[in-house]
């Protein structure tokens, strides 16, 4: 098959509409998280007017909100990065790389993207035993909060991104140990970043433990996250940091590899 080639702006084909609203997405930053309509003009080169439709179109998506002066994105944005990353092969491919932490391990291994306020289980290899009172498959979801592979991809969100999700999310109580206070969270995120694993204990489901790592593309861009999980009874946690996590952080590396051209 023949690849197609993206069409010159000159052509015919090239939606210019579009190619404006995703410069309004793209406006948005670090830098600049929340916006008056007037700095979004003149952050894309939009007339007012222009910026205005684009702004509200976004807000009436669910992709952006205002308080009718300052507008921003909402978490519904990371679906778009979603789409992406579900799609890529690379997913297709992990299955040996993950079968490779369940030899090791003789526990589920489990990779996810970050979709809205939870997580998306993209690849999985499976142990013959279950800890989990729920069975996960691909296309399960999990909240972001309360899992160590959520608690990775939510500590390699900026400052913008995850203001938006705890603007969105409902801090939900699993087990008496969950976190549902945005400002501990926070904490334990800066944590989780700063150590680059997380490791959560009985937070979804009493005696469920498990300790996730970030995958990176080459330029350390958080792009996933991979976990082993077990129950709390049979692995304690000082085991899981000496075991479990040189093995995540091993496959994690072989999988950004694959990535890397």
């Amino acid at each position: 098959m023949t690849e197609s080639k993206p069409a010159p702006r000159s052509s015919s084909e090239f939606v210019g509409s579009l190619a404006r609203g995703l410069s309004v997405i793209q406006a948005f930053g670090h830098d600049a998280p929340k916006m008056t309509l007037s700095e979004v003009a003149e952050r894309t080169g939009l007339n007012r007017a222009a910026a205005r439709r684009f702004l509200l179109t976004l807000c009436e998506l669910g992709f952006a909100r205002t308080d009718g002066k300052l507008f921003e994105l909402t978490p519904k944005v990371l679906t778009l990065g979603y789409a992406y990353l579900s799609s890529l092969d690379i997913w297709q491919a992990a299955g040996p790389y993950l079968q490779e932490v369940t030899d090791a391990l003789n526990e589920s291994c489990s990779a996810s993207v970050l979709d809205g306020t939870s997580v998306v289980y993209v690849a999985r290899s499976a142990a013959p035993h279950r800890i989990m009172s729920v069975s996960l498959q691909l296309g399960s979801r999990l909240p972001a909060h309360a899992t160590g592979m959520g608690q990775v991809l939510l500590a390699g969100l900026d400052d913008a991104c995850l203001d938006a999700y705890l603007a969105e999310a409902t801090l939900e109580p699993f087990t008496r140990r969950t976190l549902t206070d945005a400002a501990k969270l926070r904490e334990r995120l800066a944590v989780v970043r700063e150590h680059g694993y997380a490791l959560v204990d009985q937070e979804l489901e009493e005696g469920l433990r498990s300790i996730a790592v970030p995958v990176r593309d080459g330029s350390g861009r958080v792009l996933a996250a991979l976990n082993a999980s077990s129950h709390a009874a049979r692995v304690t946690k000082p085991t899981m940091l000496r075991t479990f996590l040189p093995v995540l952080q091993e496959v994690s590396g072989k999988i950004t590899a694959h990535l890397v051209p």
